[in-house]
């Protein structure tokens, strides 16, 4: 179910002064000058490490191998059925088309559990021993920074669909770090900026204790405050709490307006506890985040308790709704779609990347990524169409699925789109708005 909303007021926020272009359902682009500024450095980045990783220019990867390291399993697991499903459809329309430097992909799947437990380490030690070139995740932002050092010490390009915390920006990545979903820094702008516009004047954020939950808080709480509201808690908790009864007692006493809530799957029992007290949906207005917005999680809630909620997710400056559709179809038992999208973008720019150096190495991909996602070639979609634009000597523009893939200097999204969304039952939620801005860095 959609409806269309219009943001009624424009937040100028922190140093980068992003304006935040409100749009309905079809995404008008921020038309900002910065968004033309387009960044070279990370192909000369790559370039730079090239001899540190690999000690010679010879390609040694006739063909891709790529690998992933997304939820199966942990507190993301929901999130797992969409970016698996984006990948392999990326990768059959891949070698449908003829593969990657005339072969088929090798892909080899992996989990990567959660923080608690060691199951992203164990998978990218697996992947690299079987020589991947690249590996697509994690989905958690915590979970990546567990393995982010030992994926880019061996050359091999970590992308991840979803990873949205801002201190993964300047993160020492040798140059082979790379993401298509916008940092949190955009998020917690437009959280901020949709309260405003919703007449909240006094707003609790609660949030996990890891970098995606201390990120997007942050970003929340600056914003907020420098469009003028009052934050009446700011609280950071352990996401393997038995109960949250005194962080939820503490946001009752502020008798805030709304509250934001940071989250994975433990956000069910924060929420609970919240309803228990008095100040959940249908109480005060709750807002959720990419982490913990589903479809699935608060099912089992009294029928309506959810109308109402509001949450974000990064999405995409083309409208998705088409994708989706071909995301059901591919994989029936998605009901969840979120980074699905971002999933199949990222394979695509992977394998393009590899097509057009010449060479599957992670070093080489690396220093294509930018070149194919962005300096100004001609502009393709479908991988065959762009294929045949590379092997005729043709520079590429590649138009994902989320609209343009253009990189700034540390492998960040040069540009992001947030979807807004509100519940109209416990288990649906419908877009009702959505902001296209250029990125400002941490």
């Amino acid at each position: 179910m959609k409806r269309t909303m219009v943001l009624k007021t424009v937040a100028v926020l922190g140093a980068a002064s992003l304006a935040l272009a409100a749009c309905s359902s079809d995404v008008v682009e921020d038309t900002t000058s910065a968004a033309e500024e387009v960044v070279d450095d990370v192909e000369d980045a790559a370039e730079d490490v090239a001899d540190d990783v690999t000690g010679d220019d010879e390609c040694v990867s006739a063909a891709l191998v790529l690998g992933s390291m997304l939820p199966a399993t942990g507190d993301l697991a929901f999130l797992g059925p969409p970016e698996f499903a984006g990948v392999e459809m990326a990768l059959e329309e891949i070698d449908a088309a003829g593969g990657v430097l005339g072969s088929p992909v090798t892909y080899i799947e992996g989990d990567s559990g959660d923080t608690t437990t060691d199951i992203a380490s164990q998978t990218v030690d697996s992947q690299l021993a079987q020589g991947v070139n690249a590996i697509i995740g994690a989905a958690s932002s915590g979970v990546s920074l567990t393995v982010i050092d030992k994926i880019t010490s061996n050359g091999v390009v970590q992308f991840s669909p979803a990873n949205t915390a801002p201190v993964l920006t300047t993160y020492e990545d040798n140059g082979l770090y790379f993401r298509n979903s916008p940092s949190d820094v955009l998020q917690g702008a437009v959280i901020a900026a949709q309260a405003i516009d919703a007449g909240v004047t006094n707003m609790a954020v609660i949030a996990r204790q890891d970098p995606y939950g201390e990120g997007l808080a942050i970003a929340t709480v600056k914003d907020f405050t420098a469009a003028g509201g009052t934050i009446t808690s700011d609280i950071l908790y352990d996401p393997a709490a038995p109960s949250f009864e005194a962080e939820v007692a503490e946001i009752k006493a502020g008798a805030p307006d709304a509250v934001t809530v940071i989250g994975f799957e433990e956000s069910v029992k924060l929420v609970q506890e919240m309803i228990k007290q008095g100040v959940g949906p249908g109480d005060i207005q709750l807002y959720l985040v990419d982490g913990n917005l589903s479809t699935e999680a608060f099912k089992d809630f009294p029928k309506g308790t959810m109308k109402g909620t509001v949450g974000t997710v990064p999405s995409g400056s083309e409208d998705l709704t088409a994708f989706y559709d071909r995301m059901q179809a591919f994989d029936p038992a998605l009901t969840d779609y979120s980074y699905g999208p971002q999933s199949y973008d990222a394979t695509m720019v992977i394998a393009l990347a590899a097509q057009q150096a010449g060479c599957a190495d992670g070093v080489a991909i690396a220093a294509a990524l930018g070149d194919v996602a962005g300096n100004g070639g001609e502009a393709c979609s479908a991988y065959a169409d762009c294929l045949a634009l590379i092997e005729a000597g043709t520079d590429i523009d590649y138009m994902g699925v989320t609209g343009g893939v253009d990189f700034n200097e540390f492998g960040d999204l040069l540009e992001g789109t947030i979807s807004i969304n509100e519940y109209t039952s416990n288990t649906e939620f419908g877009e009702i708005g959505s902001i296209t801005a250029v990125v400002p860095l941490p």
